[in-house]
């Protein structure tokens, strides 16, 4: 979709009073309606900050990545919607302990396997972004798990709701410097 279709495509949803602003198209990704920007929306809130510096630094790898594919003129695989949403739906239910279908190899592989590989994609332009430290860091988040592995992990330890909630207040608070 160009730009002008997008925006043929809101201003539709606007004079159709389904929508009373961009701000209400809740895509996964979408151009910002008033800053010239992209939203990542996809993602649930991560637990540590560096978790969410590693995502952001990595999104910003990939959109750098294909902005250079495109101006080199060339070209890319594009997938069909119903594949994307079945990805989407083993992500959201299994998260990164699940498989993901790959849709180059027409079968099931580990969803590490293809972060891996996404990280593998966007190595070229990690240093030009000066963000390896930050990706280096979704390692990490392999290592020891999302926030959720993390959260059921101590929820299957304890059973305790109170202690899930004091994990995550812990977690939100690692690797910040709270003293004023």
């Amino acid at each position: 979709m160009s730009i002008g279709e997008y925006d043929n495509y809101v201003n539709l949803l606007v004079k159709t009073n389904c929508i009373d602003n961009a701000k209400k198209i809740w895509w996964d990704i979408r151009l910002h309606p008033f800053f010239p920007t992209i939203e990542f929306r996809i993602c649930d809130i991560p637990m540590r900050a560096d978790e969410t510096i590693a995502l952001t630094a990595l999104m910003q790898a990939v959109v750098v990545k294909l902005y250079r594919i495109i101006r080199q003129k060339l070209s890319f695989r594009l997938y069909r919607r119903a594949l994307i949403a079945e990805n989407k739906f083993r992500a959201s239910r299994y998260g990164i302990n699940g498989k993901l279908i790959d849709f180059g190899k027409r079968e099931e592989v580990p969803t590490t396997d293809l972060i891996h590989e996404l990280l593998d994609f966007v190595d070229d332009v990690i240093d030009d972004l000066d963000s390896r430290e930050e990706i280096n860091y979704v390692h990490k988040i392999l290592e020891m798990g999302t926030g959720s592995d993390r959260q059921l992990r101590v929820w299957e330890q304890s059973y305790d709701l109170k202690n899930v909630t004091d994990y995550i207040i812990d977690e939100t608070h690692t690797g910040l410097d709270l003293r004023k």
